[in-house]
C-alpha cells in the first residue's frame, strides 16, 4: 500500500511543540517524484488524477467528475466526498446504500451506479468529512487538477488560506468548546460509557478525561497528529480541543437518522427488498389470505417505503390505511404510486391510503389519529441480526399509542436462532488451494480478522455442524422496549446428520451464525398463518445471516463417537480430549451509536469428563 492507513488516531495528552507542516510541505519539489494516488476502492495506484478517476468510473461505477459537475460540488464538498467514500470502503460498506460486506472483493462486485445523485449527496455533508480519513492522502490536494486543466481561468487554491478557512469556519467552530465545558459534559456521560463495556478505555491525563476510543465516531480527541491535522498549529497550542459528548450524541443521532432515512430514498434498496420473494410473499400472504383480519379495518403501516404493504392492505379491503414514511422522497413516491393505482385518499372516494411524511414518533404533528383507534399495525422493521437499525422501538411506540385493545400486529412474533459452523463456512478452503498453490497463511489471517467484526453473508446449511438453539423469542404484542436488550445462554452439540465432508470423529467449530424468523401466527392470521425465515436451511433472503467467528476453532466430538476408553488425561480441547458441547452466553444491546447494536459473545467448551475451558469475551458492533 502506497498510502498509510487510517488517520483516526488519538494523540498523547501533551503539548505539541513542533510546528505543523504547512501547505508547502504537501506540495512536491520540482525534483521530487510525482506522488502515487491510491484508488478509492482497491489497492491500485495511479500517477495522475485523470487516470485514477477513469479507473474508478470504469471499474467501480464511481464517476467523480459526473458527481462533481451534476451536483455542482465546490472544493469543500469534493473534499468531503472523497473522505466519506474512503471511510465507507474501509468499513466494507457500499457508499451509496450502506450495505456491509465480508470483504473488499465482495464490496467491489456489489458497487453500482447511483439512481439519483441528490438522494446520496446528504451522506457526506457532515463536517467530520473535512478531516482527512487517511494519512498523507495525495488525492486530497490533487483532485481538482483535472478541472484546472480544463479551465485555464480558474483561480488556484491557496492551501494555507484553505486550511485557515476550514479551521475558522462557523460550522467547525460551533463544534469546539472550551476544555472545561467539554470535561463537564463528558463526566455526565461517563456512567453510560462504562455501562457499554468501555470502562477500561476511560483514563485521566493532565487532569482531564480521555474519551474511550471505542466511541471515536461520537467524539473528537484533543487534536490530530501534528503532521496531519487540518487546524493551524497556533490554535492547537493555545488549548486542547474538546467536544461536548452530549451535544455530539444529539448531533450524531440526527446525522444517523438523516443517513438512515436518506439511504432508504435509494430505489436500489427498495428493489432489493421487494424482489426478496420470501419477505414479500410472507407479508402479502398474511394480509391477503386472512380476510377477517384486514377487511373493513384501519391499518397503520410504519415505515411504508414504496407503500407495498399499504397497497396489499387496501387490496385486502381495509377501510383506511395510514402509511407513515420518514424519507421525504419515498413518501412522495408512495403517494404517487397509491395515486397511480387509484388508492390514494385525496378526494377519490375509492381511495383509502393516506401517506404521511414523518417519523412515527412525530405523527401527531402531521395527522390527527385518535389514540387506540388502529385495528391492524403492520411493519417490516427487521434488520440484520433482527435488531440492527433499532426500528422495533418505533413499532412498539406505535403499538402502545394507536393500536386498539385486541388489535393485531403483523408480524406478532420474532425469534433469533444460533448454530455453530465448520471450516467450510470460512474462506480458509479457498486459500488452501489457489491454482495449485498453498496460500493458507492468508486464510488464517482472514479468520483472525473476522473474529473482530460481525459478517453479513449467506452461509450454506451444509456447513452447519451443531444443533440449532433458540437464542431469544419476542412477543411483539406484549414486549417492552427494554426487552430489545437481553442476555441469554444456550448449549450447542455436534448434530447427528452431519454432511459427508464433516463425517469424521472430530469436528472443528469455527464460530456461530445467527438468523431470525418472524411469525404471522394464528393469533391474528386465523385463516392462513405464515412464517418469514432467514435460516440457512431456507431460501436466501436479503438479510442473509450474521456470522461471528471464534478466535480459534473449537474441536468437538459427538458423544456416540467416543469409546469407553477415551483418553481424558490430555489437555481439554485437544484431538485426544475434544469438547462434547459448547456453552454460549450472548448479550445483544442497543449501542451508544444510534441504530447500532453491541453483541458480546462468551464461549466455553465442556469436555466429556465435565472439564471446562473458557475463552475471553468477544465484543462486536453491528
Amino acid at each position: 500500500m502506497a498510502e498509510k492507513q487510517i488517520a483516526h488516531e488519538y494523540i498523547e495528552e501533551e503539548e505539541l511543540d513542533e510546528e505543523v507542516e504547512g501547505w508547502d510541505d504537501w506540495m512536491l519539489d520540482e525534483d521530487e517524484t510525482e506522488p502515487q494516488l491510491l484508488c478509492l476502492f482497491c489497492d491500485g495506484n495511479y500517477n495522475s488524477v485523470d487516470s485514477l478517476f477513469d479507473h474508478c468510473a470504469s471499474t467501480h461505477s464511481f464517476d467523480f467528475r459526473n458527481i462533481r459537475d451534476s451536483l455542482g460540488l465546490d472544493f469543500y464538498s469534493c473534499f468531503k466526498l472523497i473522505n466519506y467514500v474512503r471511510s465507507q470502503v474501509y468499513e466494507c460498506r457500499c457508499w451509496i446504500c450502506g450495505l456491509p460486506f465480508q470483504s473488499k472483493i465482495k464490496l467491489q462486485s456489489h458497487l453500482h451506479e447511483v439512481d439519483n445523485l441528490k438522494d446520496v449527496a446528504r451522506f457526506w455533508e457532515d463536517d467530520r468529512y473535512l478531516k482527512p480519513f487517511m494519512l498523507e492522502d495525495s488525492l486530497l490536494h490533487s483532485f481538482m487538477e483535472d478541472e484546472d486543466a480544463e479551465k485555464d481561468d480558474c483561480v488556484p487554491v491557496n492551501g494555507e488560506e484553505l486550511l485557515d478557512e476550514l479551521a475558522n469556519s462557523d460550522d467547525i467552530q460551533r463544534m469546539i468548546l472550551d476544555e472545561e465545558d467539554g470535561l463537564n459534559s463528558v463526566l455526565d456521560d461517563t456512567d453510560s460509557a462504562i455501562m457499554n463495556g468501555n470502562k477500561e478505555d476511560l483514563s485521566f491525563s493532565n487532569g482531564s478525561l480521555d474519551l474511550p476510543r471505542s466511541l471515536d465516531k461520537l467524539t473528537v480527541s484533543d487534536a490530530e497528529t501534528a503532521e496531519h491535522t487540518i487546524l493551524p498549529s497556533h490554535k492547537r497550542k493555545d488549548k486542547h480541543l474538546r467536544v461536548s459528548f452530549a451535544n455530539v450524541v444529539a448531533k450524531e443521532i440526527s446525522n444517523v437518522n438523516e443517513h438512515y432515512f436518506g439511504a432508504y430514498g435509494s430505489y436500489g434498496i427498495h428493489k432489493e427488498m421487494i424482489s426478496d420473494k420470501v419477505r414479500t410473499d410472507a407479508y402479502r400472504g398474511a394480509i391477503l389470505n386472512n380476510p377477517s383480519l384486514v377487511k373493513g379495518s384501519t391499518v397503520l403501516d410504519v415505515g411504508c417505503g414504496t407503500g407495498i404493504l399499504s397497497l396489499f392492505a387496501a387490496q385486502a379491503g381495509a377501510s383506511r390505511v395510514i402509511a407513515v414514511e420518514a424519507s421525504e422522497k419515498m413518501a412522495m413516491v408512495a403517494s404517487q404510486i397509491a395515486k397511480d393505482n387509484g388508492l390514494l385518499l385525496d378526494g377519490n372516494r375509492s381511495g383509502v391510503i393516506s401517506v404521511v411524511q414523518c417519523m412515527i414518533e412525530e405523527l401527531d404533528k402531521q395527522l390527527t389519529v385518535p389514540r387506540h383507534s388502529v385495528d391492524v399495525l403492520v411493519s417490516e422493521w427487521m434488520g440484520y441480526c433482527l435488531l440492527y437499525e433499532s426500528m422495533l422501538g418505533s413499532v412498539l411506540y406505535a403499538r402502545d399509542k394507536w393500536l386498539k385493545p385486541g388489535g393485531a400486529i403483523l408480524p406478532d412474533t420474532a425469534t433469533i436462532f444460533v448454530a455453530g459452523f465448520g471450516k467450510g463456512g470460512t474462506s480458509i478452503p479457498f486459500w488452501e488451494n489457489v491454482y495449485g498453490f498453498d496460500m493458507s497463511c492468508i486464510g488464517k489471517e482472514v479468520v483472525e480478522d473476522a473474529a473482530q467484526v460481525p459478517i453479513i453473508d449467506v452461509i450454506d446449511s451444509q456447513h452447519i455442524v451443531t444443533n440449532t438453539a433458540t437464542l431469544q423469542t419476542f412477543d411483539l404484542l406484549t414486549m417492552k422496549s427494554e426487552g430489545m436488550d437481553f442476555t441469554t445462554s444456550c448449549e450447542l452439540e455436534v448434530k447427528r446428520d452431519l454432511p459427508e465432508q464433516y463425517q469424521s470423529p472430530l469436528v472443528s467449530c469455527y464460530g456461530v451464525v445467527l438468523w431470525f424468523e418472524t411469525g404471522f401466527t394464528r393469533r391474528f392470521c386465523k385463516e392462513m398463518p405464515a412464517v418469514l425465515s432467514t435460516s440457512p436451511y431456507a431460501p436466501k433472503t436479503h438479510w442473509s445471516q450474521t456470522i461471528f467467528t471464534f478466535r480459534e476453532p473449537i474441536k468437538m466430538v459427538a458423544s456416540e463417537n467416543v469409546g469407553a476408553d477415551a483418553e481424558t488425561s490430555q489437555a481439554i480441547g485437544t484431538d485426544e480430549c475434544p469438547f462434547s458441547r459448547i456453552q454460549l452466553r450472548i448479550s445483544i444491546a442497543r449501542a451508544a451509536q444510534h441504530r447500532s447494536i453491541d453483541i458480546s459473545l462468551e464461549v466455553s467448551g465442556i469436555g466429556l469428563d465435565g472439564r471446562k475451558r473458557s475463552w475471553p469475551v468477544q465484543m462486536f458492533n453491528l
